[in-house]
């Protein structure tokens, strides 16, 4: 070996070990996620073992109610439905909420976490909760191409579809993220550790939201979580929305399409393409609102979506 093969060798070695070391130091996923550690978690709701994994859940509502179906976005995990939950609930539905894989207190599989991964983790669902019949489903931001995915793959398991400011186009991605090796420890050291951070940001007005990072925070200290965050970002990029919204026109699913009008995150001029794709959907624009109007305006959220299940018993 030449010296200078030498040294470029050293050089290799070090630069890995330097950059093993502080992709420990910056991640905050330290504890594995088990079922000691969901009982010292404390959260409401129950966990069921699917055929992917342990996943968290919440019901509520009368046992033989109309099942409504709640998917939370990219990260931040179910109780995000709050206002949703409780208001279904409250009128008579049968509303379960649940953590998709990679977040909250729900196992992070080593898994593709494409449409067909998620489109599992809810038939698995349904199923072990005995829910059979056609059920209304919700879908925000992230959940929202979770949930227009399942319709256009599962037609005839759904009654209804609202998506709430839902993620509709392919991100573009940067090709360092795409790169293997490089992009997962660019995206676990340099995206993962600020997200917790980074929510309030989905807001029009935050500082109506004290501690909400702080309720975040707990679901990054498990593994997996910020590799479930890439390979979803990853696979969202090469969705074909467009088959996936005719697919839904077709089948002829009442749609019912949500937004705030001044979200940061997915702008409401992205409505336009989704309400061409499925041009007999109903569309409500909330004003006063960011990415999550049914915390930032949950009368006007509940009563437009009472309305709407009400008009397609």
């Amino acid at each position: 070996m030449t010296k200078a093969l030498r040294w470029m060798l050293i050089v290799v070695v070090l630069a890995g070990g330097a950059a093993a070391g502080y992709q420990r130091y910056v991640n905050p996923e330290k504890s594995i996620l088990d079922d000691q550690a969901r009982n010292s978690a404390g959260a409401p709701g129950a966990f069921v073992a699917l055929s992917d994994g342990v996943t968290h859940y919440e019901a509520a509502g009368p046992a033989n109610g109309r099942v409504a179906l709640l998917v939370h976005g990219f990260s931040v995990p179910s109780y995000i439905w709050d206002p949703t939950f409780k208001t279904l609930a409250d009128a008579g539905y049968r509303v379960i909420r649940y953590d998709l894989f990679g977040r909250g207190l729900s196992d992070r599989p080593d898994a593709a976490y494409d449409g067909a991964f998620y489109d599992r983790q809810i038939d698995d669902l349904l199923k072990a909760l005995q829910a059979n019949g056609p059920v209304d489903l919700f879908g925000l931001s992230f959940g929202g191409y979770v949930t227009a995915h399942y319709a256009s793959t599962h037609p005839q398991r759904v009654r209804t579809l609202t998506l709430v400011d839902p993620s509709n186009t392919r991100p573009v991605i940067p090709w360092q993220l795409r790169a293997p090796l490089l992009g997962p420890y660019l995206f676990q050291v340099g995206a993962v550790p600020g997200m917790a951070d980074n929510q309030a940001s989905d807001f029009l007005h935050p500082e109506q939201f004290p501690g909400w990072a702080d309720r975040y925070r707990p679901q990054m200290a498990y593994r997996g979580f910020g590799r479930a965050l890439y390979r979803s970002r990853m696979q969202l990029a090469e969705v074909d929305f467009d088959a996936m919204y005719t697919a839904i026109a077709k089948a002829g699913l009442p749609v019912q399409l949500i937004w705030g009008k001044q979200d940061p995150t997915l702008p409401v001029a992205q409505s336009a393409h989704i309400r061409q794709a499925m041009p007999a959907l109903t569309y409500v624009e909330i004003d006063q609102s960011g990415h999550l109007p049914q915390m930032e305006q949950t009368a006007i959220f509940n009563q437009h979506t009472l309305a709407f299940l009400a008009a397609h018993p």
